[in-house]
């Protein structure tokens, strides 16, 4: 909408004055601006811009040349604060500076850790009267900076950030912005049209006239401009008849093919290279723009000059930073009108000036946009693009670089080699169906061995992560047959067998890796690996004589210091196979914390899994609620759909021990709806254990014992043996309480079985305490001591110390050992409540009255009060971490930590970081 003047839009000026005044509040905000080419998005952001004081504004364009170019976008927005970068915290710092050029790119970028630098500089801009950032044309911004906006977008909570972005609604962008506040935005009403069309027109326009014109352009406002400017004088005042049909749609491009026909060749030449440049940088168009007319037109007008009668005719802005159109549709009018000679000579010109200019990235688009036929230089060239974005953390653009040169590439098995990396970049980039594509691509052209091999697992870990995780391990399967001496196909397979809940699987992966030539040297990763493979498929095929000592060999391998994640989840594995849930959830946990350490944004959803577990198996249910829910949110927005099913399971359970039945049922159905198509057993095994959790819990015992014994005959796809396995005790007591000591029984030796090999503390309190469930009252009473006392130096068993002691409250009081038991009941239903797990706290609490004591409620526990992020935070903090690793770690800005710090101490009743360390420590 051209001009400074906003015609109408009374309503669309009250939402960004509140956006606004949120932003001066220190709140943050994002606002989505939707509609149509000329419909008035362009104005509001400048209103919005113009009204903003006293929050400074940063602004940027995307420009459709630079859609492939990583990060472009943001080094426009982030130009004028470049100075604050250093103030970031180390690793968001590099990975700022790399993205933008400004330095070397670490040796392993990472797209989340760019995206939460960009996060953190926007929050040190916006001190100490806010900041709006202004986005327009955002379908044409490039990946890797949208995907940074997006990110930031979704974190603005309190850093007095706004964010305010104009888009084309389009399938790409309705869907990259589905979940932030929009405002769709349609033409002006007929009042507003009809002044509008009066303030533009040279004369005034009769009300029929403007109505007809209102209605006709659906009050667009670029169109009503535009049709000022082209009727006469007569025909706005209704003397003469309205043309027929008007200037509408591809007619308002029309009407600037008029315009541009009408100006002097040298100056339309001009407005093409400004076009096909797309960021309008001065130098360079004008540079290119001397080049193409020296070499066609030499009598012609300088460059400068030739932007004149453009100017004059209100097509362009030029400016000593930028040459800009005024409005996005004369750029396409300029494209449009252009012959493709004239736009191959344009492309040529600007490749010549950026190759000159040291800009090899933008250069290798330009030769790519000319190129006809295969061309191996101009591929060449591409993928070292391609390169240089994917070391910035640009993979979304990398992929599409490196897919261009895949099809300028004349060698086809280059043009393989050049589409499995984009496959890799795009996946990485969090675009998946991109990925499939490339990798579709790439299999037709591959035939060496080598690369089909890596075809195949490629193609498995992209279904084992978003789709079928049969289909998956079918691949990985397949893959093995082909390359029977690769152990990380066998590795892939054994994971992808987990998933699903396939033992028949996991034994014949197990035989395979064990016929490997032992690894060398012992002790290295290969080695481990392949004891882990072949115990685990030893022990669930019956023989652990052989399974238990190579598992066993493996952990022993673990190093207390352990640094790869990778390693911890495979010990966390085994421990878990051996009947060692403690040791399992140490190792999970140990794999989180060093994920986030080591910057390994890429792969935390997928870490964040089992380090959710590990904390819900040693009774931190908030905390691993939180680790969930920020796992949940890493894995939609890289589109990792298998993860977000583990930690909607999760979730699940989580909230199935604390009785919040509406949200353990909706995180149990949505875990569910992923699970069972996906064939994901283990997930879908969780997600049905919850709500058998949630049953138990609420005393519905026979709908609880149906359920989980369900779990228990589940094959794969829809259960999982370690399902089967962690769901026991509960499956035992639910049994028991609904009357069917039988099952119970089965349940119990099928524990017995299970743990027969297990050596810690947890799994032997474990085992009385199920046996206790099934025996005499004198034995039972026994066993649930002993299993206390197998707990007491248990740290992380508090939930299980709990359950086993409300069991022996219970006993006790049946046998009339009640003073005995009071103080059993005391310390389960005390410890309940600590937990937050209020359907056994009622029940303990029952149980406690009916001894004949007071249930008074005990002062509650003070981590409950504690948000998701507030506990992730404060658990850190404890661990001596400072506010500006916190910050890297988790993804978000300092002064949003420092936020919730001052938030969580008055909570806690603490005012300093070392009494919060006494609390949580």
């Amino acid at each position: 909408m051209p001009g400074r003047r906003l015609a109408g839009r009374a309503a669309e000026r009250a939402v960004l004055a509140d956006l606004l005044d949120g932003i001066r509040s220190g709140a943050g905000r994002v606002l989505v601006l939707r509609g149509e080419p000329g419909v008035g998005k362009s104005a509001l952001l400048r209103h919005a811009a113009e009204h903003a004081a006293p929050a400074k504004v940063l602004r940027a364009t995307g420009a459709e040349p630079e859609t492939g170019l990583a990060f472009a976008a943001l080094h426009q927005l982030l130009r004028p604060v470049a100075g604050l970068i250093d103030a970031l915290p180390g690793p968001q710092r590099d990975a700022v500076r790399g993205a933008l050029g400004l330095a070397a790119p670490p040796a392993a970028q990472d797209r989340f850790l760019v995206a939460a630098g960009v996060l953190s500089l926007l929050a040190e801009a916006g001190r100490p009267y806010g900041l709006l950032c202004v986005i327009d044309d955002f379908h044409w911004v490039d990946r890797a900076s949208a995907d940074a906006l997006l990110f930031a977008a979704r974190r603005l909570d309190t850093d007095g950030v706004g964010l305010l972005i104009a888009t084309r609604d389009t399938p790409d962008t309705r869907y990259a912005l589905r979940d932030l506040p929009k405002q769709q935005l349609a033409g002006l009403d007929v009042a507003d049209a009809a002044a509008a069309l009066a303030g533009w027109a040279a004369v005034e326009p009769s009300p029929r006239v403007a109505a007809l014109i209102a209605e006709a352009t659906g009050g667009n406002p670029l169109a009503l401009q535009e049709i000022a400017e082209l009727l006469t004088a007569g025909q706005l005042t209704g003397h003469e008849p309205l043309p027929d049909p008007l200037p509408l749609g591809e007619g308002v491009t029309a009407g600037y093919g008029g315009r541009l026909a009408a100006l002097p060749a040298g100056t339309r030449r001009v407005l093409l290279v400004t076009a096909l440049d797309g960021r309008g940088d001065p130098r360079v168009v004008l540079a290119a723009a001397a080049r193409l007319g020296a070499a066609e037109h030499a009598l012609e007008p300088a460059p400068e000059q030739a932007l004149e009668p453009a100017e004059a005719a209100g097509l362009v802005v030029a400016g000593p930073a930028a040459i800009t159109f005024r409005h996005p549709l004369i750029r396409s009018a300029v494209h449009a009108a252009a012959s493709p000679a004239d736009r191959r000579a344009a492309h040529e010109a600007l490749a010549a000036v950026l190759g000159a200019a040291g800009d090899a990235d933008r250069r290798a688009g330009h030769l790519a946009a000319v190129a006809i036929g295969p061309d191996e230089e101009i591929a060449a060239d591409l993928a070292a693009a391609a390169d240089r974005a994917r070391a910035r953390g640009g993979y979304a653009d990398a992929a599409d670089a490196l897919t261009r040169a895949a099809q300028l590439t004349p060698d086809p098995a280059a043009r393989a080699r050049r589409l499995t990396d984009a496959a890799v970049a795009a996946w990485l980039g969090g675009r998946p169906g991109q990925a499939h594509s490339a990798l579709a691509a790439a299999g037709e052209t591959a035939e060496d061995p080598g690369l089909l091999a890596e075809l195949a697992q490629l193609r498995g870990r992209f279904a084992l992560n978003s789709g079928d995780a049969a289909e998956a391990l079918r691949i990985f399967l397949a893959a093995a047959d082909q390359a029977p001496d690769r152990l990380e196909l066998l590795a892939d397979a054994a994971e992808a067998a987990a998933y699903v809940g396939d033992n028949d699987a996991t034994v014949r992966i197990g035989r395979r890796a064990e016929a490997l030539s032992e690894p060398q040297p012992p002790g290295s990763t290969d080695a481990f690996v392949r004891d882990v493979l072949a115990g685990s498929g030893a022990l669930q095929g019956g023989d652990p004589e052989r399974g238990v000592p190579l598992l066993r060999r493996a952990l022993a391998a673990v190093p207390d210091d352990a640094g790869e994640a990778a390693t911890l989840l495979w010990a966390a594995a085994a421990a878990s196979l051996l009947g060692e849930g403690d040791a399992a959830a140490a190792y999970g946990a140990r794999a989180g914390e060093v994920a986030r350490v080591s910057g390994m944004a890429g792969t935390l959803p997928v870490v964040l899994e089992n380090a959710a577990t590990a904390e819900r198996m040693n009774s931190r249910f908030a905390l691993s609620a939180a680790l969930s829910t920020e796992g949940l949110a890493l894995a939609r927005e890289a589109g990792i759909s298998n993860s977000a099913a583990a930690h909607l399971a999760n979730l699940a359970v989580c909230a199935a021990v604390r009785g919040q039945e509406a949200a353990c049922q909706t995180y149990a159905r949505q875990a569910l709806a992923i699970a069972i198509p996906h064939r994901l057993g283990l997930r879908a095994g969780v997600a049905s254990y919850a709500l058998g959790v949630l049953d138990l819990g609420l005393g519905r015992f026979a709908q609880a014992h149906e359920r989980l014994t369900a779990l228990a005959g589940t094959g794969p796809g829809a259960g999982s043996p370690v399902v089967v396995w962690g769901s026991v005790a509960d499956r035992v007591e639910a049994a028991v309480a609904a009357g069917d000591e039988a099952a119970a029984r089965t349940a119990v030796a099928f524990l017995e079985r299970w743990s027969a090999h297990a050596a810690s503390a947890r799994s032997r309190a474990l085992l009385a305490r199920c046996r206790a469930l099934v025996a005499e009252d004198d034995t039972a009473v026994s066993l649930l001591y002993e299993a206390l006392g197998h707990l007491a130096a248990d740290s992380g068993a508090a939930y299980d110390q709990a359950r086993t002691a409300l069991l022996l409250g219970e006993r006790l009081r049946r046998a009339r050992r009640v003073g005995e038991a009071r103080g059993h009941l005391r310390q389960a239903m005390e410890a309940f409540q600590r937990l937050a797990a209020e359907p056994w706290e009622r029940r303990a609490r029952g149980e406690l009255r009916a001894a004949g004591q007071s249930a008074d409620s005990p002062a509650p526990d003070a981590l409950a009060a504690l948000t998701p992020q507030e506990l992730r935070i404060a658990r850190l903090v404890a661990q001596g971490v400072s506010n500006r690793e916190v910050a890297a770690q988790l993804f978000l800005s300092p002064r949003t930590v420092e936020y919730h710090l001052y938030k969580v101490y008055p909570k806690l009743g603490i005012s300093s970081r070392a009494e919060l360390t006494r609390l949580l420590q």
